[in-house]
């Protein structure tokens, strides 16, 4: 299965035979079957962009690599990699930017190791210098639109860190207003925050 937020709704790619009580009796959602056409991938994708009536889209089928390889022909890909930085004191490391609270997390660098991305940045947009990894969390996925590129798939390579809450330093260039510390419960309860941060912070609590 393949969880991709899209406009903040979440859009699931899946096998028929796992669409079981707990996925068809949910309300407000859609849920429909792949006739491998990528044009019908395209209507959704253009449904969704345009508008959050759903809560969340399924879209079914038999051949799930099939399903996903045509849904990724669609975009540009773009790989990043970040990090949920926890300290003895159980805060996290949150930023604010664009209207919206997130995590630090940056694209990836030609030849760059996925560890090593989110480690440095993290450093980068907070300005933390002591930080331990420990280890992965989840990938996440999201969909947004590009000047360049068009359509961009951003697949992000999540992984909990362990720091010290010392001060920190926003990146102002990319457009960073506030790099703060403050507990998970907290966090969640911020509002704008993007819904795969949210299955961020909640992956690291299971």
């Amino acid at each position: 299965m393949y969880k991709i937020y899209i406009n903040e709704t979440a859009l699931f790619l899946m096998k028929t035979k796992d669409l079981g009580p707990e996925w068809m009796e949910a309300n407000n959602q859609l849920v429909s079957r792949y006739p491998n056409n990528p044009k019908f991938l395209l209507s959704h994708i253009d449904m969704m962009e345009k508008t959050q009536r759903f809560d969340r889209v399924l879209i079914h089928t038999s051949k799930l690599e099939v399903l996903w390889k045509d849904f990724k022909h669609l975009f540009k890909i773009i790989k990043a990699a970040g990090g949920l930085v926890y300290t003895e004191k159980g805060h996290v490391l949150a930023i604010y930017r664009q209207g919206y609270w997130d995590l630090p997390k940056g694209k990836i660098e030609k030849g760059e190791e996925k560890r090593a991305a989110g480690m440095r940045e993290v450093m980068e947009e907070t300005g933390i210098q002591g930080l331990e990894l420990e280890s992965k969390l989840l990938t996440t996925y999201h969909i947004y639109k590009d000047s360049r590129y068009g359509r961009v798939l951003k697949k992000t390579f999540w992984y909990r860190m362990k720091g010290e809450e010392e001060p920190l330093v926003p990146q102002g260039e990319e457009d960073i207003e506030k790099a703060v510390w403050m507990a998970p419960k907290d966090l969640l309860a911020q509002r704008p925050i993007y819904r795969n941060i949210i299955d961020v912070i909640r992956a690291s609590e299971d």
